[in-house]
């Protein structure tokens, strides 16, 4: 890591390859002629666009970025200094640090909870504007969630088709297969993203596709004449959740010598559990929050547990309609878990799954935070703060006026018993 972050500050245009290492790119043709490579995704996930060639005497690289709509004279760089440069802040879901959203790594591009606004056309090239690879990245918001218990045999892997007045194209969703079950050894759940995809004999011939007649809905292959509110408002994209549970896989035995060393530590085999990598974080309180799980990418199975309890997407979303008002804790399509906000309650461990197996441990601080000009005053649970505090000295005075009660009793007793006696 320490290389990569020498590496980036050498270049002021981006990511500089070391000279004494192979150049991969060298054996790598660049196409004569620049087409656009067509990529959908689920809004929220983290998208990856790798920049698969370069000419070899290139060693930096720069992305354009350009709106579907938009002229030539509208591209513009991506790459900054420090390889990020910040799109529109408006665009960012939950106000979140930009930086965070755009970086370049080993000349591949990262979008970081990528949204509709993040689709267009990007480019990989050079500072002096020479062009080699480019994608059409097409970011689509569900419009439905929708919960299962089972799916049948027959819609696996279905594509719903819708025709349309126009004899000129036909707008179906394609689902992707399903996830493997996000945990194991207790009840999980399994994702299924279906995306809007668009057949018609005349999309654009520069962007290229597997098939040259099939599109996503969001495309610039897609000419506009054929309009798009109308079919993009029916169709869309959509997400299926079902549960699942399966049992957890036999770890391999260890070796003789592990456990003799285990022994001789003190521990036993049992009491080794696997290790998995620990975050701490802090948050201000009232604010929204993102955690991430490490290493997650969109066609992973992800889960979240809090300490011991799982978190469920059926429990935690805005139902069938996601125009509906969310709950305050959700998970979103890109698998986040997003707290809407976060609130000193909700500190805590947390752990998240990556394909059925425990990824990453979170240990989680909500505090209060004061702003300037703030006082403690008008913060919202002052009031069940001073209440508490109220309590707590109502019941500490009682305890003390029964202790000095008892003790007169106790002295009164005392002195009858030697008058007494006297």
């Amino acid at each position: 890591m320490l290389l990569l972050l020498v590496l980036l500050s050498l270049r002021a245009w981006g990511y500089e390859a070391p000279e004494d290492k192979q150049d991969v790119f060298a054996t790598t043709a660049c196409p004569a002629f620049l087409t656009f490579i067509n990529a959908a995704y689920l809004a929220g996930v983290t998208v990856e666009l790798p920049c698969h060639c370069k000419p070899p005497q290139v060693q930096s690289v720069v992305w354009f970025f350009r709106k579907h709509l938009g002229s030539y004279e509208e591209t513009r760089a991506l790459s900054d200094r420090h390889g990020n440069k910040l799109l529109d802040s408006s665009q960012v879901p939950h106000s979140g640090d930009l930086s965070s959203r755009f970086s370049i790594r080993l000349f591949s591009l990262l979008i970081f909870r990528a949204g509709p606004g993040d689709s267009g056309i990007y480019i990989c090239g050079s500072a002096h504007q020479d062009f080699f690879y480019a994608y059409d990245l097409d970011i689509q918001e569900a419009l439905t969630i929708s919960f299962t218990q089972r799916l049948t045999p027959e819609s696996k892997n279905k594509r719903r088709q819708y025709s349309t007045s126009q004899p000129l194209y036909r707008v179906f969703t394609s689902y992707r297969r399903w996830t493997v079950c996000d945990r194991c050894g207790v009840p999980g759940e399994q994702v299924c993203v279906g995306l809007c995809y668009i057949r018609s004999r005349f999309l654009h011939v520069r962007y290229r596709r597997a098939n040259q007649t099939v599109a996503s809905c969001g495309s610039g292959a897609v000419p506009r004449a054929f309009g798009q509110s109308f079919w993009q408002s029916r169709v869309g994209a959509k997400l299926k959740v079902r549960s699942c549970q399966v049992t957890c896989p036999t770890q391999p035995p260890q070796s003789s010598k592990l456990l003799a060393l285990l022994a001789f530590l003190g521990y036993s085999s049992a009491s080794s559990p696997v290790q998995i990598p620990v975050f701490y974080l802090s948050h201000p309180a009232d604010q929204v929050l993102t955690l991430g799980c490490p290493g997650a990418r969109p066609n992973m199975a992800v889960a979240w547990d809090r300490g011991s309890k799982p978190i469920y997407r059926y429990e935690n979303s805005a139902g069938g309609n996601l125009s509906a008002k969310p709950p305050r804790l959700i998970i979103d399509t890109g698998h986040h878990l997003v707290f809407h906000p976060a609130k000193t309650q909700d500190s805590g461990v947390y752990y998240c799954w990556l394909q059925g197996r425990r990824a990453a441990e979170i240990h989680l601080l909500v505090y209060v935070h004061m702003g300037r000009g703030q006082s403690v005053f008008s913060h919202p649970d002052f009031p069940a703060a001073v209440y508490t505090v109220l309590e707590s000295y109502a019941a500490m005075t009682a305890v003390f006026c029964l202790l000095l009660f008892f003790r007169a009793v106790v002295r009164h007793h005392r002195g009858a018993a030697e008058t007494h006696v006297d």
